[in-house]
């Protein structure tokens, strides 16, 4: 292959890496709607003995070698501890590689926001950006159809 060339794949293929690279950290820790979903989780799906949040959980899937679960571990149980009504479930999934298929989590942390009743209104796949996450629980506690785009 002549040297031009391969100089060209090769800015192509940087060109294509930077891209999708780009994309995925806008879209890592940001909050996606699942409103359309209406799946509802109890606490025995997740296998949690306690309850739920009266008005809202947040649902943490973490696997144990996760780097940023424990970040995000503080972030939502401050959240939650601060806010009236609502709970955090940590759920390692290390041990529970089924939870991982049935709510199709790719990546830890995975955050699935629930509102009073167990629905699904928002899922946050990667460390959640604290600004968003407090917006999308403010939209649930507040009862608005949408949480995020």
């Amino acid at each position: 292959m002549p040297l031009l060339s391969a100089l060209l794949v090769l800015i192509a293929l940087v060109a294509l890496a930077t891209g999708l690279g780009l994309l995925w950290r806008r879209a890592d820790g940001r909050a996606k709607s699942t409103a359309s979903t209406h799946e509802v989780v109890a606490p025995q799906d997740v296998a949690h003995d306690g309850g739920f949040g009266e008005r809202a959980t947040l649902l943490q899937f973490s696997t144990e070698y996760c780097a940023r679960c424990p970040a995000t571990r503080r972030l939502l149980g401050d959240l939650a501890k601060r806010t009236d009504g609502v709970e955090h479930v940590d759920v390692d999934l290390t041990d529970a590689p089924g939870l991982a298929r049935r709510f199709q989590v790719l990546q830890t942390p995975t955050t699935l926001l629930l509102d009073g009743h167990g629905v699904v209104r928002a899922r946050i796949s990667g460390a959640p950006r604290p600004a968003e996450l407090e917006r999308s629980l403010k939209r649930i506690l507040n009862g608005e159809d949408h949480v995020a785009a």
